[in-house]
């Protein structure tokens, strides 16, 4: 039978949504997907199907710019910008009367709040907490919606390491809303697992070309074992300097930067696509663009962070594509990777190779790619918040 959810209130339309997903039919193949890489194919499928037949957003039209509605597209937190330029382009999913609406967008950039409200060297972020605590009272006092749910169909996207400090002073949003942050960190009580979004870090270098480096080699082609460079802060990459930094012959590879002698011959880029695993560490914060990287360039992540949740780990089964390495077992590395059967490597490339497609920018959203999946992961957090009695 077919429902004409544009005739149902959005809460209704939820509930009937959040049912169909718990009965879904069973899809053991897809031609579309790749199942090894999700943890159930049948739900992800059924889900984003309802998704793209009923979801709409009210991007709230407040707030001037840089902060809100300019999106940043170049660097290490540029998924926030794409985001927020993709949504804010989109006919599918925006609607224009808020009361038709399933979710309610706050179109804010914490890279350029961050920006405009820091001031350098003070190490003080309560400027910015206050800045997003007054706006969300401002739309909570000119509109209903806040305060119908407190907040809980509300959501926002930031990227930027400060993202989730910027929620503090404010009890409903640090809450109740739906937080889509890069620094997806569960020790600290400000993301909430199952309800907060894990948001990845994507490297963009050139905007107008978001897909240019993206590309892998055959594992044939990839004799360094596994391969770090960058800055040395945090708790855990000193760790992995002092293992084995700097040794150019070794089977793994850490540099505090690339040496002139190692670049001229070798890239950065082509040490990720000549290695056959990548070591993506934690720095001040948890998350790290060398996960998004390792699988744009067909290298296994090995994903070096505790308390971190892993994007979308409530559709994806990181298992399949990835080593996640306890920090105390930083010494057991070598010794982790070098235990991987051959075979099984190559089914993880192989995953690493498949899933990449939902990790991608696009000018123009392509199914199952990177907007449609974060989305997805917004959408599926406010169903699981729907509780039949409440509706």
């Amino acid at each position: 039978m077919q429902v004409a959810f544009w005739a149902l209130p959005p809460d209704e339309a939820l509930l009937y949504a959040k049912r169909e997903i718990e009965h879904a039919p069973l899809v053991s193949d897809d031609p579309d997907l790749y199942a090894p890489v999700f943890l159930n194919l049948s739900v992800f499928k059924r889900s984003y199907e309802l998704m793209e037949r009923i979801l709409k957003v009210y991007i709230y039209p407040d707030g001037s710019r840089p902060i809100f509605h300019t999106p940043e597209l170049h660097g290490i937190y540029a998924s926030e910008g794409w985001f927020m330029k993709l949504i804010e382009e989109s006919r599918r999913f925006v609607v224009k009367d808020p009361e038709k609406a399933h979710l309610f967008y706050l179109p804010y950039s914490s890279r350029r709040l961050r920006d405009a409200i820091y001031r350098p060297g003070s190490h003080n972020l309560r400027p910015l907490a206050i800045f997003l605590r007054d706006y969300v009272n401002t739309i909570s006092s000119k509109y209903p919606f806040w305060n119908r749910t407190g907040g809980s169909d509300h959501f926002l996207v930031a990227c930027h390491d400060w993202g989730p400090y910027s929620t503090t002073l404010h009890a409903e949003l640090r809450k109740n809303a739906i937080k889509a942050l890069c620094n997806a960190d569960t020790s600290e009580g400000i993301f909430v697992r199952g309800k907060d979004v894990s948001l990845p870090e994507t490297t963009i270098k050139a905007p107008k070309k978001p897909l240019k480096y993206v590309g892998g080699k055959r594992v044939s082609q990839r004799p360094i074992l596994a391969f770090y460079a960058g800055l040395m802060h945090g708790r855990v990459r000193p760790t992995l300097e002092k293992l084995w930094g700097n040794d150019t012959g070794g089977d793994i590879r850490i540099f505090r930067r690339l040496p002139n002698r190692v670049s001229r011959n070798m890239s950065y880029v082509e040490h990720m696509k000549s290695s056959r695993f990548c070591i993506c560490p934690m720095g001040y914060e948890v998350n790290s663009p060398r996960i998004v990287e390792a699988i744009y360039y067909g290298c296994v992540p090995v994903i070096i962070a505790d308390n971190f949740v892993l994007p979308f780990e409530e559709i994806l089964d990181w298992s399949s594509f990835s080593v996640v390495l306890p920090e105390k077992d930083i010494a057991e590395l070598k010794n982790v990777l070098l235990s991987i059967p051959l075979r099984r490597y190559l089914r993880m490339q192989e995953c690493v190779r498949r899933v990449q497609r939902h990790f991608l920018w696009h000018a123009r959203p392509e199914k199952y790619d990177l907007f449609h999946v974060i989305l997805h992961s917004i959408w599926y957090s406010r169903l699981n918040q729907i509780q039949n009695a409440s509706l």
